[in-house]
This record gives structure tokens, sequence and C-alpha cells, in this order.
């Protein structure tokens, strides 16, 4: 991602051109929406992936026609060692490299910095200094970045559109999987034999750092396991409101 750049503010034509695309895309599968996005904006575009469900297929779509396309994850130094391990097996199956961004604090740098987890006293301020600063560096090299979140896990990602401009961060967002169902993405990976989370399997339908995760119980939303016990529902990478974080 050298040389690339940024996305200047949008104007109301840019803005107005996002919008016929993500209209006229409402309807297409999630790999006709993500050849456009490469076709588009590609050396200038990057995929962002937590190895969810949704995150492998795409990268399993990327495989099939631009696997040099780059990935990253915001490795928070949180992650389950079973998230991580996913890297290794998108390297081995697909052949591509997986950029881990980290903090420039480790975890015991951070929570000496700060007296302690803060995911416990301010999980807010966490999320930000450990994830979202970590895109804000990224989005700055970028036009445009690529989401996996579906509309139907979660009200504030009900509104998402299909192709957009991202106030947050500064740059373009595409979410190929915004029309998906979970089924949708479960036969995709049945289908397609594409690895996933062992602990999907375990009682965790939506998984983050390992402090803020838990196990839900049956007849709970997918996302109750995330912040459980606060009020917090997301980490601020996908709010519609910008001064979420």
């Amino acid at each position: 991602m050298d040389e690339i750049l940024k996305t200047p503010a949008p104007t109301d034509t840019l803005l107005a051109e996002l919008q016929r695309a993500s209209t006229t895309l409402e309807g297409a599968a999630p790999l006709e929406i993500l050849k456009w996005a490469v076709e588009q904006y590609a050396p200038n575009f990057a995929m962002a992936t937590a190895f969810g469900p949704e995150g492998m297929t795409m990268i399993y779509m990327l495989s099939q026609f631009s696997p040099e396309t780059p990935i990253f994850n915001l490795d928070t130094g949180y992650q389950f060692q079973e998230t991580l391990d996913l890297r290794d097996k998108v390297k081995s199956r697909y052949g591509m490299d997986v950029r881990l961004a980290k903090p420039e604090l480790n975890v015991a740098q951070y929570e000496e910095l700060n007296g302690g987890p803060v995911y416990k006293s301010n999980p807010s301020k966490c999320c930000y200094d450990r994830k979202l600063s970590l895109l804000e560096k990224i989005a700055s090299e970028l036009q445009c970045w690529s989401s996996a979140i579906r509309r139907d896990q979660s009200p504030d990602r009900a509104t998402a559109p299909i192709v957009g401009w991202d106030n947050k961060f500064g740059l373009i967002k595409v979410s190929p999987l915004a029309n998906s169902t979970k089924a949708d993405i479960w036969k995709m990976i049945t289908d397609n034999d594409i690895p996933y989370n062992p602990l999907h399997d375990q009682g965790y339908p939506s998984i983050g750092c390992w402090p803020c995760t838990r196990k839900i119980s049956l007849g709970e939303d997918d996302r109750a396991g995330r912040w459980s016990g606060t009020t917090k529902t997301e980490c601020g990478l996908h709010s519609m409101d910008e001064n979420e974080s």
C-alpha cells in the first residue's frame, strides 16, 4: 500500500455517484459487488477482517479473482488464539498474507500506562486505542475499504449502504455482504469448505477480544455476548454515529 493517494473530502458529486452505485448494486451478489470494488479502486482498496465467518467468505471470494488484494486484521493484543490461528489457515489454503496491524504499545505496556485493564474501566477507550486508531492510520493510505458486515446483525448496521462514504475514517466503504443472511454465509462456508473459527461451534456466534466476549445462551441475540453487561454494542468501526468510539 505504498504511494497511495488519500481520497479527498467528499463532494456532492462524489456522494451522488456513491449513492447511484449503491442503488445499482443493491440486488447484486456479494461476489459481483466485491469484483466491482476491486475494479473501481484497486490498488487503493483493501479489506479489513476479524476472521469472522463473513470475513472468511470474503477472503475466499478474493482468492478466486484477486488474491493480491491487501487484507488487514486489527490485532488488539486481546484476540483469541483461535482467531489468530485463522491467519495461518488463510496462508496455507489460499496463499494470501493477512497483515496484522498492531498498536505501538503491547498489552502489558498499555495496561501499565493506564493503571490496569482499560477494557474494564472504559471499554470504548480501549476499543479506540487498540483498534480504531489503527484503522485511522490505514485509512490514510487508502481510497476505499471493504467490511464484512450484514444489515441483519444489529440495528446500527441495518442502514448500512452497499457503497457509501465513511465519515469516521474519511474514505469510501463497500459492504458486499450487507444483504446476506447468517444462513447465506454458513451455506457458502459449507459448500466451499471455508475454514472458520472453532469457537463458533462452542457458543460464540460473534467473536471479538476475549475479555469482552462471552458465550451466549439459547434464545439470545448473536451479539449478546459482546460487551455483555454494558450498553455498548459496537467497537465503533461500523457505527453510523461518527462520534462513537
